[in-house]
C-alpha cells in the first residue's frame, strides 16, 4: 500500500475529504447535526445529498470492520488490524479506491426509491459497471471494478424499498481496486489512466503547488497554514449549474453556498498566489446582480436567493484585492468592476434609503450578515453605523476608480457623497461617545452590547482621532483570550453558541483588525490577530467559535475562517520582515 503522504492530517468528522474542483466529498457528516457511523460520498449538486455509503467489511465474516480513518490532503485511509482501504481522487469527478485484507460494500444511502426521490441501482451491460442513479443530485455514480471480484450484489433494478449495493473483495491472496465516477447521462467506459500510486502522487503534487502559491511565507510560526489552504482548496468546485466560474464554497458540509460577503475573504486570501481564481471569487455574486443593482444573498449549484442581501463590503474588499494582486489590473478590468460597484452602491442609495433619508437601512439582521445580533433585537428595519461605514469606504473606492478611468466629474460626485454620508453618520448615529442604531420608520434610537455597533472602526484613517480611540477602547473590552466576542461576555444577552450573540467570527476579526491598523492602533490589531491565529491553530476552521473556551461551533470546515487565518498569518510574517510601524497605543 502507499506510503503515508506528507501534509497535515485531519479528522473527516471536522473536514470532508475532497479535492479542488470536485462537487462531492467523502465524509460522515450528512447534514447539519447529522453524522453517520460510516463514510459516505456526499454530493453538493442540487444541494447537499449523501448518495453512497462506503462500508469496510471483514473478509472472513462479511461483518462491518471496525476501522479507524486517517486523512491527509491527498489520501484517505480506513485502517484495520486485518488490512486497509485507500481512496484518492484521480480527477474532480472520479475517485480510485483499493484495498487489501478488507472488502468494501458500496451501497445507496437511501433505501427507498419513489418516482421522485431515492437512488436506482443496476448493472450497465455497456460499461460492465454498476450504476447508482440519484434523483436528488440528478447524477449517476458508476462503480467499475479494476481488479478483484464482486462477491455480492443486491437490489439491482429493484423498485420501492430495498438494500441496493455491491461488495468488492480481493481474489485469493491479492488486493482489489475500483473507480467511482460522478457523471451525467452517459460517458465512455472507464479506462485507467495511471496506476494508483501515480494518481496519489499527482494529487499530492496538486495540493503542494496550491499551498506554495497561497502561503509561500509559511513557517513554524504559522503551523495551521497548510490545513487552512486545504480547507480552501478542497472546497473549490468547478463551474456547473448556476456557477459559471470556479467557486470556493463556504464548506463541503451543509454551508455549501457562496454568500455575498463571505466570498470577499476567500478572494483576498487567494489574490497573491492564485489571482485568476481570486478575481473569480470576487465576481461570482456580481454574475447574478439584479436590475436594481442588488447582489443575491447567496448562490450555489442550483439556487440563487434574493430574499436578503449582504453588507456592501465590496469597495473595501476590492481595494485590498488590488493591493494583493501580483499585477495591476488593466483599464477594461477596472471599468468592469467600476460598473458592478456603481450598481451595487446605487442599490443602497436608492432602494435602501427612505425618502429624505441620508443613510441607508437594513431590512433584517440577515442583510448585515450578523443575522441575530442584539442590535436588531428592538427592531429589524434599522439604520446602523456599520452599514454607513461600509458604504463610505465603497464610495471612496468608486471615487478612486473614477479618477483612474478618467471620469473626474464622477470622482467628485462619489467623494461628495462619501463626505455627506460620513457627516450624516456622525450627526445621526454618534451619541454620547458611541454609535447607536435608529429605526428606519422614525426617530427611535438605541444602543446594544454587540460588536456590530463598533464596526465603524473599519473606516480606519477616515475616522477622527478621538472617535478612533473610543472605538479601540470599546473593542478591547470584547477581546477574550481567544478573540473578539460578538457580544460582550458580561451582557445578559450573551450566548456561548448564540451565532452572532457571543461567538468569535472571522469576518468581524479581519475587518476590525484592518481598520484598527489603518488608524494606527497597531498594538491592539496585533493582539487581535495573534489571538485569532492561535484560536485557529488550536481549534481549526469552524464557522464560529465559543468566545470563552475557544471550541469550534457549527460547520467545522468553513473557508472564510481558513482564508482569514491565511490573511492574518501571511500579514504577520510580512511584518516580521519589514520595519516596525509607528503605533498609537
Amino acid at each position: 500500500m502507499t506510503a503515508a503522504p506528507p501534509g497535515p492530517s485531519f479528522s473527516v468528522h471536522d473536514i470532508p475529504f475532497s479535492t479542488h474542483g470536485s462537487w462531492f466529498g467523502i465524509s460522515p457528516v450528512l447534514a447539519e447535526k447529522t453524522r453517520a457511523e460510516d463514510l459516505h460520498l456526499v454530493s453538493h449538486q442540487n444541494g447537499m445529498h449523501a448518495v453512497l455509503r462506503l462500508v469496510p467489511l471483514e473478509v472472513a465474516t462479511g461483518d462491518r470492520a471496525g476501522t479507524h480513518v486517517e486523512a491527509t490532503p491527498s489520501l484517505l485511509r480506513w485502517i484495520h488490524e486485518s488490512g486497509r482501504i485507500e481512496l484518492v481522487y484521480e480527477s474532480p469527478d472520479t475517485v480510485r479506491v483499493r484495498g487489501a485484507g478488507l472488502a468494501l460494500r458500496v451501497s445507496a444511502a437511501a433505501q427507498t426509491l419513489t418516482p421522485f426521490s431515492g437512488t436506482y441501482f443496476y448493472r450497465d451491460p455497456v460499461a460492465d459497471a454498476y450504476v447508482f442513479t440519484s434523483y436528488e443530485t440528478g447524477r449517476r455514480y458508476r462503480v467499475t471494478v479494476l481488479s478483484g471480484s464482486v462477491t455480492d450484489t443486491s437490489g439491482s433494478e429493484a423498485l420501492g424499498s430495498a438494500e441496493r449495493g455491491v461488495t468488492i473483495a480481493a481474489d485469493s491472496g491479492g488486493g482489489w481496486e475500483i473507480a467511482v465516477e460522478e457523471c451525467d447521462a452517459a460517458r465512455a467506459p472507464y479506462a485507467s489512466s495511471a496506476a494508483f500510486g501515480a494518481v496519489a502522487e499527482a494529487a499530492r503534487n496538486s495540493f503542494a503547488d496550491f499551498v506554495d502559491a497561497v502561503a509561500p511565507w509559511r513557517s513554524s510560526a504559522t503551523p495551521a497554514a497548510e490545513l487552512a489552504a486545504y480547507v480552501v482548496w478542497s472546497a473549490t468546485v468547478r463551474p456547473a449549474g448556476l456557477l459559471a466560474r470556479p467557486a470556493v464554497l463556504m464548506s463541503k458540509h451543509w454551508m455549501d453556498k457562496v454568500w455575498s460577503w463571505d466570498h470577499c475573504f476567500n478572494a483576498l486570501a487567494l489574490a497573491s498566489g492564485c489571482p485568476e481564481l481570486a478575481r473569480d471569487q470576487f465576481a461570482l455574486p456580481f454574475d447574478h446582480q439584479d436590475g436594481s443593482g442588488a447582489l443575491p444573498d447567496s448562490v450555489t449549484h442550483s439556487e440563487v436567493l434574493y430574499n436578503f442581501v449582504k453588507p456592501p463590503i465590496h469597495g473595501w474588499a476590492f481595494g485590498r484585492l488590488r493591493e494583493r494582486l501580483p499585477k495591476p489590473l488593466d483599464q477594461a478590468d477596472l471599468a468592469e468592476t467600476y460598473g458592478m460597484l456603481e450598481r451595487w452602491t446605487g442599490f443602497w442609495l436608492t432602494a435602501r434609503r427612505a425618502p429624505g433619508a441620508a443613510l441607508p437601512h437594513y431590512q433584517h439582521g440577515n442583510d448585515s450578515g450578523w443575522d441575530n445580533a442584539t442590535t436588531f433585537d428592538r427592531e429589524r428595519v434599522v439604520v446602523t453605523a456599520d452599514l454607513a461605514a461600509f458604504l463610505i469606504l465603497q464610495l471612496h473606492e468608486l471615487a478612486r476608480l473614477a479618477t483612474e478611468l478618467g471620469r473626474p466629474e464622477d470622482a467628485s460626485e462619489w467623494t461628495r457623497t462619501a463626505g455627506e454620508t460620513q457627516a450624516a453618520l456622525f450627526d445621526e448615529l454618534w451619541q454620547d461617545d458611541r454609535f447607536i442604531a435608529r429605526s428606519a420608520h422614525g426617530a427611535d434610537t438605541w444602543s446594544s452590547s454587540s460588536l456590530l455597533d463598533l464596526m465603524p472602526a473599519v473606516l480606519g484613517e477616515h475616522l477622527p482621532d478621538d472617535v478612533s480611540a473610543v472605538l479601540a477602547e470599546r473593542i478591547e473590552k470584547h477581546l477574550t483570550p481567544h478573540g473578539l466576542a460578538t457580544e460582550l461576555p458580561g451582557s445578559p444577552h450573551y450566548l456561548s453558541d448564540g451565532y452572532w450573540r457571543g461567538p468569535i467570527w472571522a469576518p468581524a476579526t479581519v475587518l476590525i483588525e484592518d481598520g484598527l491598523r489603518r488608524a494606527g492602533h497597531h498594538r491592539l490589531a496585533d493582539e487581535i490577530s495573534a489571538r485569532f491565529r492561535a484560536l485557529c491553530e488550536t481549534y481549526g476552521f469552524a464557522e464560529n467559535f465559543d468566545a470563552l473556551n475557544g471550541m469550534g461551533l457549527r460547520d467545522r470546515a468553513y473557508t472564510w475562517t481558513a482564508s482569514s487565518y491565511l490573511l492574518l498569518a501571511g500579514a504577520r510574517e510580512l511584518r516580521h520582515t519589514a520595519p516596525a510601524a509607528h503605533t498609537r497605543d
